[in-house]
């Protein structure tokens, strides 16, 4: 789905506005988060309507929680998009501003003192991360609430309004274990993240597609890409009269090359940036491939990557054999 591109200038303003905001998120939060749709290109939340069932995407939504002994209670979710996510909005407060609301509880009796919510709690201490981390659970027990033909949504996002947005993800829709997305690194995103384009993309997913996301789909996509090129260049190097078996064991090399690189077995980015140089000199490919592959097999220094290479046992590249490739089926290659 492809959303409005926003400026440079306008994810600076949205950034700049924000990181300064106070500690009180019920004043801020719908604001915060109208304001961030906008920033995403996604539809804003509809007004709330007096049929609970219709408000499907929506501010304060609200939920009932059967407490078990013939009662219940209400609850309402700060924001709620029906299949897409239940998110908790809080909002901390900066060291400098819990300092600056101590000095004036300390202020002479005489001094004129105001009143100001101290937020969540102080950013960056073991209070904020136990806060946040309550946030998660309450967000989880108000899609536990939702009634059941609304089924479990794919996400439960945390906002600390002006600071981070946390990602929880359970694809399955069984409610059964919300996990960090993509992964426990990376799954807060700060406020200053907004200017990467592919967060915002990310984001933009969770309100308008979320099982796109969901990496089992995603992987089964690549597999199938992967091997249409694979077949693809198969095919032709068999039309230029290569044995189907030694096709097949060069192709092989070939990936499990790729693998080594993605896992850093060899250094990230050395085997595209050597086929990338080839691509316009295809003839040097088989050489340079045969030499490659016999460092990998016995370890030592590599003049095709100018890197000193471990051993790689198992085998595979005890037998060093490259196939020689035209313009084409280099190019599959580096796709």
């Amino acid at each position: 789905m492809n959303q409005p591109q926003a400026t440079t200038n306008e994810i600076d303003a949205f950034i700049h506005r924000w990181e300064s905001s106070g500690a009180a998120e019920r004043a801020n939060y719908a604001l915060f988060l109208t304001q961030l749709c906008d920033l995403l290109g996604v539809p804003q939340p509809d007004p709330t309507t007096a049929n609970t069932a219709d408000n499907a995407y929506v501010f304060e939504r609200d939920v009932t929680f059967d407490q078990g002994d013939g009662t219940t209670t209400t609850g309402r979710i700060d924001l709620y998009k029906r299949g897409c996510f239940v998110l908790e909005a809080k909002q901390g407060s900066d060291q400098e501003r819990a300092e600056e609301q101590a000095a004036r509880a300390l202020a002479p009796p005489t001094a004129k003192k105001t009143t100001k919510k101290k937020g969540t709690a102080v950013r960056g201490t073991k209070n904020w991360d136990d806060a946040m981390v309550k946030a998660r659970g309450q967000a989880e027990a108000y899609a536990k609430a939702l009634p059941a033909g609304e089924g479990w949504p794919p996400f439960l996002i945390v906002v600390d309004v002006g600071h981070s947005i946390e990602l929880y993800s359970e694809f399955t829709r069984s409610g059964k274990a919300y996990v960090m997305f993509p992964d426990p690194q990376s799954f807060r995103l700060k406020l200053a993240d907004l200017r990467d384009e592919k967060i915002r993309a990310r984001l933009a997913a969770v309100w308008t597609e979320p099982l796109a996301l969901d990496p089992s789909r995603r992987s089964a996509k690549v597999t199938r890409e992967l091997a249409q090129r694979l077949a693809e260049l198969a095919k032709l190097l068999e039309k230029a009269g290569h044995d189907p078996a030694a096709v097949a064991k060069f192709l092989m090399r070939c990936l499990f090359t790729m693998f080594a690189e993605d896992v850093e077995l060899i250094p990230r980015g050395s085997f595209k940036d050597l086929l990338e140089g080839m691509r316009e000199e295809p003839e040097n490919f088989q050489p340079m491939m045969e030499g490659l592959w016999h460092t990998m097999n016995v370890g030592g220094f590599s003049q095709a990557l100018r890197k000193k290479l471990l051993k790689f046992n198992g085998g595979l590249f005890a037998e060093s054999q490259a196939l020689p490739l035209d313009k084409p089926m280099l190019a599959l290659l580096i796709e």
